[in-house]
């Protein structure tokens, strides 16, 4: 007779597992630990990244993903953005907020932007320059729009370019305009007077003796004269006038939508501002006085050059006829 199971004891129901079982078993707890891993390494290389990720729904107008870095960049809440969008938006500096928007709307058209570059206002009030670089995420067709990005902290890189800027256009003893970028923008101060059929003037103005004052009192002391007389021209001045050193004590003014009255005021004003300086070295006080030669736009005149000549000339005029003194042509 054959060995049966007793009515009265059930079934076995926990059979070993078997090695296909087994082995399916292992894989997918190797498949579990390495995307835990993966998982992991994505989360940890974008808390590294000093980039903020991010993703916009187009359809809702929500903020759907945006990475750690933001908190880092912006100073403000990831979870304030992802509930409410205007989160971002008030945060850009007000006059590039239509910019910003605009040029988000663009991405539309385009598929992507990559030269987007705006302010933001950190949540402590330093403002910050982004570079904002964004793409439309492929999606199938009928499913929702999403724009993705990556805006980067470029401030470091604004402040660079603005200072080469400054260098590039500046006179380094005495902050005022050097000469390619003082006729640059007198170059262009004409063409907009000659587009407008504005009144313009050209102002022209020479240290008198400055020889004598570096062979007397030194170089150290001749700086010191340039640089104050470049502080009187800016207070003078108006502001819109192109001022700048053109030479080694000369210097330049353009005046733009200024009637020839009015600019033979600011003349006058410049040269009182200029004799009312004083120096002392070595116990010695001293004054400067300066010769300017001023000419205002004319109908027939050709180009800037005709200006800059006619003030030249009249600048040596005032030279000849004794210094001090400002000639008008």
């Amino acid at each position: 007779m054959d060995r049966q199971t007793p009515l009265n004891q059930p079934a076995p129901t926990d059979l070993p597992p078997s090695a296909e079982t087994l082995l399916a078993l292992m894989h997918a707890q190797a498949e579990v630990a390495r995307l835990s891993e993966r998982e992991q390494l994505f989360s940890s290389l974008l808390v590294s990244v000093n980039a903020v990720l991010w993703a916009f729904d187009w359809e809702t107008q929500q903020m759907i993903y945006v990475s750690p870095a933001y908190e880092q960049i912006f100073g403000r809440s990831a979870g304030l953005l992802l509930a409410d969008y205007n989160e971002w938006r008030d945060s850009i500096y007000p006059d590039d907020l239509d910019y910003a928007e605009r040029s988000l709307t663009q991405v539309l058209d385009k598929g992507a932007i990559e030269d987007r570059e705006y302010r933001i206002i950190r949540s402590d009030g330093q403002v910050r320059w982004l570079s904002d670089k964004c793409f439309i995420s492929r999606q199938e067709r009928g499913q929702r729009l999403i724009v993705v990005g990556i805006a980067e902290d470029i401030t470091e890189k604004k402040q660079l370019e603005g200072e080469l800027q400054r260098l590039a256009t500046t006179d380094v003893l005495t902050q005022s305009s050097n000469r390619r970028h003082f006729f640059e923008c007198a170059q262009h101060e004409f063409e907009q007077a000659r587009l407008q059929g504005t009144p313009l003037a050209f102002l022209l103005l020479d240290i008198d003796d400055f020889k004598l004052v570096n062979d007397t009192y030194g170089h150290q002391e001749g700086d010191q004269v340039l640089q104050r007389i470049a502080e009187s021209g800016r207070s003078a001045l108006r502001r819109g006038d192109v001022f700048g050193r053109i030479g080694g004590e000369e210097f330049a003014a353009v005046l733009p939508g200024c009637s020839p009255d009015m600019a033979k005021q600011i003349a006058e004003r410049l040269q009182r501002e200029i004799q009312r300086l004083s120096f002392q070295c070595n116990n010695q006080a001293f004054g400067i006085t300066v010769s300017q030669g001023l000419t205002n736009l004319r109908d027939d005149d050709p180009g800037l050059e005709v200006l800059y000549a006619r003030a030249d000339a009249a600048m040596y005029q005032a030279k000849r006829q004794g210094k001090n003194q400002i000639v008008l042509v």
